[in-house]
C-alpha cells in the first residue's frame, strides 16, 4: 500500500498537493475532496447511495489535521470535516480521478435536468 509522504495547501487555488513514497503525486481541488469525502455523510450510511453533495466549487480547507500514521481529517470551511482521508483513500482517489470526476459532473447534469424538467399540463 502506498504511503502518503508530505501534503502541501494552496490556499488561493483551493488545491491540495498529496505525495506518495513511490515518487508519484496528486494535485486534488478542494471541491473534489469535499464532494468525495470518505464521511458516511458523503458515501452514504450501510447500503444508502452515494450523496449528491452540490455547490462546493468555492469551498477551502482551514485546517489539516495527521491522524495517526495512516490518515488525514481535513476540516473545510463549510464546516465538514467528519471523513478521514486514509492513505489507502488517497491512492484510490489518484487512481480514480478522473472517472470519478466525471461521474460527479455527469450526476451534476442530471440533477439539473430532473429539476428543469416541468410536467406539462393540457388543459382540454
Amino acid at each position: 500500500m502506498k504511503q502518503v509522504t508530505k501534503v502541501h495547501y494552496h490556499s488561493v487555488s483551493k488545491n491540495l498537493d498529496v505525495y506518495f513514497d513511490d515518487n508519484s503525486h496528486c494535485t486534488f481541488s478542494c471541491e473534489f475532496l469535499r464532494v468525495h469525502s470518505p464521511s458516511a455523510e458523503v458515501q452514504g450510511h450501510g447500503n444508502e447511495p452515494m450523496k449528491l453533495v452540490l455547490n462546493k466549487q468555492s469551498v477551502g480547507i482551514k485546517h489539516i489535521e495527521p491522524v495517526g500514521h495512516y490518515a488525514l481529517r481535513l476540516d473545510f470551511d463549510d464546516g465538514h470535516n467528519s471523513g478521514l482521508f486514509s492513505w489507502a483513500y488517497f491512492s484510490h482517489l489518484q487512481a480514480q480521478h478522473d472517472e470519478l470526476w466525471q461521474t460527479y459532473q455527469q450526476r451534476i447534469a442530471e440533477h439539473q435536468a430532473s429539476k428543469d424538467s416541468v410536467p406539462i399540463k393540457f388543459v382540454p
